[in-house]
């Protein structure tokens, strides 16, 4: 993956969403600001106890959408990562330091109730749509 891609998926203040399903099938999306990509291939985030938790348990296969709006449909920008969860923390120090910064940023309620850190593995990367935008030719 680019350092494009990672200057543009780290770029805050932004929101996406995070769409996962169960292993029947039932899906869910849900909106976040905390993944942060920490290398070329890998996401990381907090997330609570609730069902995109779930769903990662049961099925690790996520995509995160970033949508810019802009004035016109072909004006707007964003990309679609596809992920694969490959391992969480529900204790130690790097769900400690993650509680700490987010009590800081959005307050000990927000903080006490995230419940893991989750990794994920970059598994492909799509321009929000085909309309010539150009991620496919940066990865």
């Amino acid at each position: 993956m680019s350092s494009k891609l990672m200057e543009y998926f780290n770029k805050q203040p932004r929101i996406g969403t995070l769409s996962t399903a169960s292993r029947d099938g039932k899906v869910d999306s849900a909106c976040f600001g905390s993944p942060r990509m920490i290398d070329e291939k890998t996401v990381v985030m907090s997330v609570r106890k609730a069902r995109t938790f779930a769903n990662l348990l049961e099925n690790p296969n996520a995509i995160f959408m970033i949508i810019e709006p802009g004035k016109t449909s072909p004006e707007w920008k964003g990309i679609r990562v596809y992920l694969k969860m490959t391992g969480y923390q529900t204790s130690g120090e790097q769900v400690e330091e993650t509680r700490k910064a987010i009590a800081q940023r959005l307050g000990e309620e927000t903080a006490k109730a995230m419940h893991a850190v989750i990794t994920l593995e970059i598994q492909d990367v799509r321009p929000l749509s085909d309309l010539g935008q150009g991620w496919e030719k940066s990865i």
